[in-house]
């Protein structure tokens, strides 16, 4: 699952759609615009739009996609494409392993890509073979896990693992303030990862809003099916009463589903994590426990693309006042229910 940074990369929140074309504002590979007239205001500067413009080939270059949400990244980043005439995408084959990935970004680089997207299986590894790119005047999105320094990126787009916890913990509380003495219970995803560490940080930070509410056990899944349903399992055997749980992947949430119909427990609600297709279908059929999810929308892969293409062409997006496209943009974690499902199906990831 993704990894980012919090409170720095909170500075600038878009919903989870992707940002559009027109959207887009001037920049390069520094701070410093290059080869256009400067403009006698900002709404006179250069702006992207869907209209076929300069030719620009962009690298992507991600994980493997042994997980949905990282298979919706690489979908999500193909489509947009697509969408443009003027886009050439070079996406490779993906890789866990950072010496592969590293030796797949150095060869995206030897192609002379014009713009790269790399979304790093290990940011801080990865991070030199970013600067790389950088002096070699290729501009680098750096998509959701993040390079150890922002010298290896022009731009950085990902989720707020954050504000995960926190909507997550806020959607709950506002479920059981009239409930005294209410429980709740967390099935986190890898405690080695500094994402999970943030979600689990967020959440806990809304409940000190509701004192009535107490959390009163935590375990961490691996984000998968099989982890996400053994884990449950065992939280359910140690706790034989609480009032809702907070899953934090959708993935391990299919898993946590199945523990949860073999004990035959209906007696609290759920809140899942990511935004999958199968936890909307859920949601929107109101029939289980499972009635709500917080996203952490892939559709960053397609914004990352469109950022990809205002670099490669030199060209902004109106909607700001400046010539510049922002140094980072963290996604708004929304809460999906049954009232605005309908909404967000069509970003919900297999």
């Amino acid at each position: 699952m993704p990894e980012s940074r919090i409170p720095s990369r909170r500075g600038l929140l878009l919903g989870s759609a992707a940002v559009s074309a027109g959207a887009l504002l001037t920049a390069c590979t520094s701070n410093e615009p290059k080869n256009q007239a400067a403009p006698s205001a900002a709404g006179n500067a250069p702006v992207a739009d869907d209209k076929p413009g300069k030719p620009v080939t962009i690298g992507f270059a991600g994980p493997q996609a042994d997980h949905g949400w990282l298979n919706a990244i690489n979908q999500n980043a193909r489509d947009r494409a697509k969408k443009y005439a003027d886009v050439t995408l070079e996406i490779t084959e993906g890789s866990n392993d950072t010496a592969a990935q590293i030796g797949q970004i150095q060869t995206l680089i030897n192609k002379k890509v014009d713009v790269l997207v790399i979304l790093p299986a290990d940011g801080k590894a990865l991070t030199q073979v970013g600067l790389q790119a950088m002096a070699a005047g290729i501009p680098v999105v750096n998509l959701d896990r993040v390079f150890a320094s922002p010298q290896a990126y022009r731009c950085w787009i990902g989720g707020d693992n954050y504000g995960m916890g926190l909507n997550a913990g806020r959607y709950i509380g506002e479920q059981l303030k009239g409930k005294p003495d209410a429980k709740v219970v967390e099935l986190a995803g890898l405690d080695n990862l500094e994402l999970t560490k943030q979600r689990s940080q967020g959440f806990d930070d809304a409940l000190k809003n509701y004192p009535n509410i107490t959390k009163v056990a935590r375990q961490a899944a691996e984000f998968t099916v099989e982890s996400g349903q053994a884990k449950m399992a065992q939280l359910l055997q140690a706790q034989p009463r609480f009032d809702a749980l907070w899953n934090h992947d959708d993935d391990q949430g299919v898993g946590a589903l199945r523990a949860i119909a073999q004990a035959g427990r209906k007696d609290f609600l759920m809140v899942g994590g990511a935004g999958a297709r199968s936890a909307m279908d859920a949601i929107k059929a109101d029939d289980g426990v499972l009635k709500a999810t917080v996203l952490y929308p892939p559709t960053m892969a397609a914004s990352a693309i469109d950022l990809a293409r205002a670099l490669g062409q030199g060209k902004g997006i109106g909607g700001m006042a400046e010539l510049e496209i922002p140094s980072s943009v963290t996604l708004y974690s929304a809460v999906v229910t049954k009232d605005n499902v309908g909404d967000y199906l069509p970003t919900g990831f297999n």
